[in-house]
């Protein structure tokens, strides 16, 4: 069976919210929610194929648009390829020019909307951030906290709240406080036992590579409702993520780092090849910062973690 490949856009909004359409009761998985767009024609560029379709689908003229995830789905009866861009700026007012219901949807309502099978990484994707901060090491809890304000105040909206050399009750109560800086601003993603996940119910979870290969085969540890994400080092440890039903991945390290100057670095090629074989958003992670992020998209990442590089200069 030939995969049929798609081009579909994440229309934004200028106050960030994304654009559905609702698919035809006589279509394939009709009735259901859908990003716009269509089938691209053999030898056609994807991005003229994705200027067309939303032309004719929504009378809009796209002006900016970037990757933003490549996603191989299998139905039972048919094989697609969803080639996604992430559309920034357009001109025109979109309307259903086939006829099609749509709607404008917050990034966080998009779960509330019942979608294609295919697409839930689609809807993963344009709730997720392009920059994850990871907090450094070695800070006292007051500095770390104060990092964090002034993050969240500079726009991060993802941060991962690492202390690993902490003990547990001191990173306990660090959560506690981080979750409250982060309420209604950044997705806070925690690290450690699964035992704490039910005292921390609005944080997401980020497993390490160890509690990786010890818990995939069981699952998800708690409903789709919650982020859960992976740190991957190999195409092994995607496959065991991709098994577990997490939401997206960190993947290192891309370059040399010096927080592990001994370790074997990807490279960008290799990420690229790892990333095409994984259906979920990835986040490059490894000697990378701003500057990478464009490169990131271009191979198919959903954009850079980093470390020292979102890290805010705090004064004193």
């Amino acid at each position: 069976m030939k995969r049929v490949h798609v081009a579909a856009a994440v229309i934004r909004g200028a106050d960030g919210r994304v654009l559905i359409a609702r698919r035809p009761d006589d279509k394939h998985q009709g009735g259901l929610w859908e990003f716009p767009g269509g089938k691209v024609e053999e030898g056609e560029p994807v991005q003229v194929a994705l200027a067309r379709e939303l032309e004719e689908e929504l009378g809009i003229r796209v002006e900016r648009a970037r990757p933003l995830i490549r996603v191989a789905h299998d139905y039972p009866d048919k094989q697609v390829l969803l080639d996604v861009w992430e559309v920034s700026a357009f001109s025109g007012e979109p309307h259903g020019a086939e006829g099609q219901p749509l709607a404008w949807v917050a990034p966080r309502d998009l779960p509330d909307y019942e979608f294609p099978a295919a697409n839930a990484p689609i809807v993963h994707a344009a709730r997720l951030p392009e920059r994850y901060l990871i907090t450094p090491e070695g800070l006292e809890p007051q500095a770390l906290l104060q990092g964090i304000r002034a993050a969240v105040g500079a726009g991060i909206r993802m941060i991962q709240l690492r202390a690993p050399n902490m003990f547990s009750p001191e990173y306990r109560d660090m959560a506690v406080d981080a979750v409250g800086l982060c309420a209604g601003k950044a997705q806070l993603m925690l690290k450690g036992p699964l035992e704490w996940l039910g005292d921390f119910p609005s944080a997401g979870w980020h497993l390490t590579a160890a509690q990786l290969r010890k818990y995939a085969a069981n699952g998800r540890p708690f409903p789709s409702e919650r982020l859960l994400a992976a740190s991957c080092h190999s195409a092994e440890e995607l496959a065991l993520a991709s098994a577990m039903g997490v939401d997206f991945v960190t993947l290192s390290p891309v370059l040399p780092t010096e927080s592990h100057p001994g370790e074997a670095a990807l490279g960008w090629a290799a990420a690229e090849q790892m990333i095409a074989a994984f259906n979920q958003p990835v986040f490059l992670l490894g000697g990378l910062g701003p500057q990478d992020v464009e490169r990131a998209w271009q191979i198919g990442a959903q954009g850079v973690a980093g470390i020292r590089a979102f890290w805010p200069a705090l004064e004193g």
